[in-house]
């Protein structure tokens, strides 16, 4: 394969990115950051561009098989429809034979207020409408939350030094928490398996897991006794903010107050392994997965 990722600079599309060139297939990204501030990712080939110009999109695709698409932090229906309407021309015009579209979060059944469902929703009608028919197969995955956010400058130091997992889901909400490096498993088998086109995965973890068992698996890893603390979605929306921005910590921040509003609880919840039988994946345990971070990063510091 050679393929082209969208949002290989960020966190679940540069996990998908390093995974495909360490299995030897050549990836093409596009990015606005300057060359110097890209992050490292051996094997990938940028160009720069921005997905509102379709001639940097189509440019982005010329040479690809394939395609894997995670949209940017952007939530602003025009822009998320325009960057849509640009990946689906363009991957037609390539010729493309499969696009593997990670919508960033599960999509309740039934239309929200929320831009962080609603826009995600709306990429992918784009993509049904604009690839059917042409060729271009079309497979999307639908993650929960990723266990990477816990490995976080408002969670490492927590955990580290007081055993405090605090998160902004309700403790009795069931997650089948999963791994950007399980994600990017889950979007190259999407790509690869045979006998999936058109077809979407409510991806998981290896456990659906509320807040206590969550705890006592981050504890287990850690070799600590660790609890879980819901946290208020507006406070983890204001420290999200000074990293990201208000904008996008608003986006990402809106699931978690649908979410304590117990508008669909079981939404983040796993599918009794369907998914990973259809992929033939295997997710790391949350154990597994706490024991390979490094977090003695966080020992200096305090939260």
């Amino acid at each position: 394969m050679r393929v082209a990722v969208v949002g290989a600079t960020g966190y679940q599309g540069g996990a998908t990115a390093r995974l495909l060139a360490e299995r030897g297939h050549p990836v093409q990204t596009l990015s606005r950051r300057p060359e110097a501030d890209r992050p490292e990712l051996p094997g990938v080939s940028f160009g720069g561009g921005d997905l509102g110009r379709y001639d940097d999109v189509r440019q982005l695709f010329e040479g690809a098989t394939h395609a894997a698409v995670t949209m940017p932090l952007v939530y602003q229906a025009e822009k998320v429809l325009r960057y849509a309407q640009h990946l689906a021309k363009a991957a037609r015009a390539a010729g493309v034979r499969r696009l593997v579209y990670n919508t960033n979060t599960r999509i309740p059944e039934r239309t929200t207020n929320v831009a962080a469902f609603e826009t995600r929703r709306l990429a992918e009608t784009v993509f049904r409408e604009g690839l059917a028919h042409s060729g271009v197969e079309l497979v999307v995955v639908r993650p929960p939350v990723y266990l990477d956010n816990l490995f976080s400058p408002w969670n490492g130091p927590a955990l580290v030094h007081e055993g405090v997992l605090a998160y902004p889901l309700p403790a009795r909400t069931p997650v089948a928490w999963i791994s950007h490096r399980d994600l990017a498993e889950a979007v190259y088998a999407a790509l690869t398996v045979d006998g999936i086109a058109g077809q979407s995965f409510d991806i998981g973890g290896a456990h659906t897991l509320t807040g206590p068992e969550l705890a006592e698996a981050v504890g287990r890893g850690l070799g600590r006794s660790v609890r879980y603390a819901p946290l208020e979605p507006g406070v983890f929306e204001r420290g999200l903010a000074q990293f990201q921005g208000p904008e996008p910590a608003a986006g990402v921040a809106g699931v978690y107050h649908c979410m304590a509003h117990g508008v669909e609880p079981e939404l983040l919840a796993g599918d009794d392994g369907a998914s990973a039988a259809l992929l033939s994946l295997k997710p790391a345990p949350v154990e597994e997965w706490v024991m390979r971070q490094p977090w003695q990063l966080w020992a200096g510091e305090r939260p």
